[in-house]
């Protein structure tokens, strides 16, 4: 397994990193301490170090950060372990009254997050979404004070737009607190426009990217072939709308994109974002141990440029967005 710098921090993480959304969710074969405790064990003995979570996660919010907590058990040190907070957690962590970004919220969120997971520290903790509320001088500082008193390691943030980014770097440049060290945004080849904004900042103040969504809900696996959706699978009973705008054709030819190189589809997906600028690790999710394994493994391509322009003609970038 590839061990990379996330952007210019000393923090090093697997190329691919596991998502634990999947720990603790209802009618998953992860649902219970068992199937967890099997997923994040393979994902462990496959090379991973990056467990991606958050207090919002499970079929009860806090449950997948309980489970992960209890799975990764004697192992805790081989882990990269990184949670979340503000989003809704249903009063997991107590009132918030519309600031989930505020120091009064933050620091009863971690103290939350860290005894779910069981752990002293946290490696990283990531602003979940802007709040739209509380100025981002009063979280960043928060934040510090998590860092200096040693709950928290590093901190980074997800779901912002590149404008949100650069307001962050500098504030924190100007206040002297620990600095945002990556950028955990939706990005995959159906969907390119963290390539717009994200990518770019990320890139220019050293921030590693961590995209998720790396495979569209399922429908870069191959396994949607002509429109139907296989029994059991995620489109069957949550998001099915999409089945109805997707372009089958466009995956047709993805899927002969892949066949042509002796890949799997989920192969090029991992391997195409391992290769976009400042992408640290992908974040793949799992609800059997075999799936983790397989994800752990699907980084082992190495796109040249004419497959690259190959990819861009099936799945055209984002449009730019203009200059004021």
């Amino acid at each position: 397994m590839e061990l990379r710098q996330l952007g210019t921090s000393g923090l090093t993480v697997s190329v691919v990193g596991l998502g634990c959304n999947n720990l603790g969710r209802a009618d998953t074969a992860s649902e219970t301490l068992k199937g967890s405790q099997a997923v994040v064990g393979a994902a462990l003995d496959a090379g991973i170090t990056l467990f991606d979570v958050a207090d919002n996660y499970g079929k009860t919010p806090g449950l997948s950060e309980e489970l992960l907590g209890k799975s990764l058990g004697r192992r805790r040190d081989e882990a990269v372990v990184a949670t979340k907070f503000g989003m809704d957690t249903r009063g997991g962590n107590g009132p918030w009254n519309g600031a989930r970004g505020s120091r009064r919220y933050i620091m009863t969120a971690v103290d939350h997050s860290l005894r779910r997971l069981g752990t002293d520290w946290i490696d990283l903790y990531h602003y979940h979404t802007p709040d739209g509320v509380t100025p981002i001088d009063e979280t960043l500082e928060a934040l510090d004070d998590l860092v200096r008193a040693g709950k928290v390691r590093y901190v980074g943030h997800s779901n912002r737009a590149g404008w949100q980014i650069a307001e962050a770097e500098f504030t924190a440049r100007i206040r002297g607190t620990a600095r945002f060290v990556s950028a955990e945004n939706a990005y995959n080849l159906l969907d390119r426009r963290a390539e717009q904004e994200v990518l770019p900042a990320a890139t220019a103040y050293g921030i590693g990217v961590l995209p998720y969504f790396p495979l569209a809900n399922g429908l870069l696996t191959g396994k949607y072939a002509g429109g139907k959706a296989p029994e059991g699978s995620r489109l069957t009973h949550s998001r099915s709308g999409l089945l109805d705008t997707t372009d089958w054709r466009q995956l047709t030819r993805f899927s002969a994109y892949a066949e042509n190189r002796d890949l799997t589809e989920v192969e090029v997906a991992f391997s195409w974002l391992a290769s976009r600028p400042a992408v640290a690790s992908v974040i793949a999710g799992a609800t059997r141990p075999e799936q983790a394994t397989t994800n752990a493994a699907s980084v082992r391509w190495q796109p040249t440029a004419e497959d690259l322009a190959e990819l861009d003609e099936i799945f055209p970038p984002a449009e730019k967005v203009a200059p004021f």
